[in-house]
């Protein structure tokens, strides 16, 4: 039998590709090292969808190579943005805070309006005010409505953001809804029966009267995996006229009486492990 010359087989790999094309997609140890947008999602720097669009744009490299997608890195590879250096967090350096939004006070987002009238210094979002150190980019883990406020969940890390999202499905929250008058049993009892106009069911585990002033009255709510805007709209839904949705608590963290409106502190390692730990089987990916 007559043997192919080796020198028809020296420009192929497996299954007959060249060997000048395997291996573009991923610089090489990619296999153990971590994908690019999951990186620059860490790092605070952008959202996965918005990392590809910087790696379609072509302003991503590892090592000096222009990076692609499905690229990895590994800690010992130097990535850049336009030239800079990607500062990578440690595992260590995940950090979230915890705010106290004033009611119709900004997240996010451009420069308001001074505090007293006549006075030249704007006044910054809440999220603009958190240290700079601390992160580039901040994300807001289902945040109120505007119009509401009280506890906001904010981190400089995307996949934390996104684990802490995720867990929210079944964090047990607490909130004060201020209405105007008191509420009839019939409101209650709808109230407490969780019904969304979509249809969806919220899990309501506690509806009890907090006092109140003049002609409005507050009311305390614990349920599980509600967002603001639901719980607004599930009092709406009974004819009540809500005036005002503050969240209180959410899983295991409380809006201490120490933090004032406009403040912020950081969470403690402790406050995001039991945070996550809150739901186990949604706290991968």
């Amino acid at each position: 039998m007559r043997r192919r010359p080796a020198a028809g087989r020296a420009g192929r790999g497996r299954r007959g590709a060249p060997r000048h094309q395997r291996g573009t997609e991923a610089p090489e140890g990619a296999e153990s090292g971590e994908r690019l947008q999951k990186l620059l999602a860490r790092a605070g720097l952008a959202s996965r969808r918005e990392a590809e669009g910087w790696i379609r744009a072509g302003r991503l490299t590892i090592n000096g190579a222009l990076a692609t997608l499905g690229a990895r890195a590994t800690p010992q590879d130097e990535v850049r943005l336009d030239g800079r250096v990607v500062r990578r967090p440690a595992a260590t350096d995940a950090r979230a805070f915890v705010c106290h939004r004033s009611p119709g006070e900004a997240l996010r987002g451009p420069m308001l309006a001074p505090l007293e009238p006549g006075s030249e210094a704007p006044r910054l979002s809440l999220i603009e005010r958190l240290p700079r150190r601390a992160g580039r980019r901040f994300i807001a883990v289902s945040p109120m409505p505007r119009v509401d406020g009280g506890l906001e969940l904010v981190s400089s890390d995307g996949e934390l953001a996104a684990r802490l999202q995720r867990a929210m499905h079944d964090l047990v929250s607490e909130f004060g809804v201020r209405v105007r008058g008191e509420l009839n049993p019939q409101q209650l009892a709808g109230i407490l029966e969780g019904t969304l106009d979509s249809g969806a069911r919220l899990v309501i585990e506690r509806l009890d009267p907090a006092g109140g002033e003049a002609a409005n009255r507050w009311y305390s709510v614990s349920t599980r995996g509600a967002s603001g805007k639901e719980m607004r709209q599930l009092f709406e839904r009974q004819g009540a006229l809500v005036s005002r949705v503050l969240r209180t608590q959410l899983g295991p963290v409380r809006l201490e009486r120490s933090l004032g409106r406009g403040q912020f502190r950081e969470l403690t390692q402790e406050e995001l492990r039991a945070l996550l730990a809150s739901a186990p089987g949604r706290e991968s990916g």
